[in-house]
């Protein structure tokens, strides 16, 4: 079973909606500052589809793109209310292609953690380096090298009235990938409950290795900062943003 398969009906239950809205609010405080007017974003593994259902209400218009049909499956009936809503493609990242360039990309909630290969988180950066229009810019967040090394030896439990979910995470140095093994525990009409197992892998980047990536495919004025903030990172930041954008000329 592939990485959200099973827990794509229960992952937006055990999110906090403030968590998308201030990531929402903050990517639209980075498009103002942007080098060329932002319209057009590609959400890139977009998951169920919060982030992007917030940014086309903001008025932009959102492509956005999920390898797993499950979680495209959550997000096209999120967006069905929506007067402009996303259009939802189901692509890998590494496998990325628009029909035309955008003026924004962006990627939240650690996605680009689960490129655990160099070769495709390069093919990534080269692919959305193509999908972007000259002087667009590129928006991620990623799990930092120090969070994933915390986790190692944890367990999580996240509830709901309707799921239950065992986060069990190990961390491998040698790979430098935590590993997620998810028990989920969903309870169906007539009270009794299922159970699934997923298992997720993350891949922890260091900050040189990304900005070299980004260099590497065209990118130019990468920056670093923390979480939801313009400042340089801490050593104990759990989440860095990365910005970047692709040259005018």
């Amino acid at each position: 079973m592939s990485s959200y398969d099973a827990l794509a009906a229960s992952y937006d239950g055990l999110m906090a909606d403030g968590v998308y809205r201030r990531r929402a609010d903050y990517l639209e405080k980075l498009f103002r500052k942007s080098r060329i007017p932002v319209h057009t974003v590609l959400d890139l593994a977009c998951g169920t589809g919060t982030i992007a259902c917030l940014l086309a209400a903001k008025g932009y218009a959102v492509t956005a793109t999920d390898l797993s049909e499950e979680m495209l499956t959550q997000a096209m009936s999120k967006a069905a209310a929506l007067e402009q809503p996303p259009l939802f493609v189901q692509q890998s990242m590494p496998r990325l292609r628009l029909p035309e360039p955008v003026d924004a990309v962006v990627s939240t909630l650690d996605s680009l953690n689960y490129l655990t290969r160099e070769k495709d988180i390069r093919e990534t950066f080269r692919r959305v380096f193509r999908a972007l229009k000259p002087g667009g810019s590129f928006f991620f967040d990623v799990n930092t090298p120090y969070k994933l090394r915390r986790m190692d030896g944890q367990l999580y439990t996240d509830e709901t009235e309707e799921s239950y979910c065992v986060w069990r995470t190990f961390f491998s140095e040698k790979t430098s990938i935590c590993t997620y093994q998810v028990d989920l525990f969903q309870l169906r009409a007539d009270g009794t409950w299922d159970r699934d197992y997923e298992e997720h892998r993350e891949r922890a980047w260091s900050a040189a290795e990304l900005t070299a990536f980004l260099t590497d495919a065209g990118f130019e004025a990468v920056k670093i900062t923390g979480d939801l903030t313009a400042r340089a990172p801490k050593d104990t930041e759990d989440r860095w943003i990365v910005r970047c954008r692709k040259p005018v000329n």
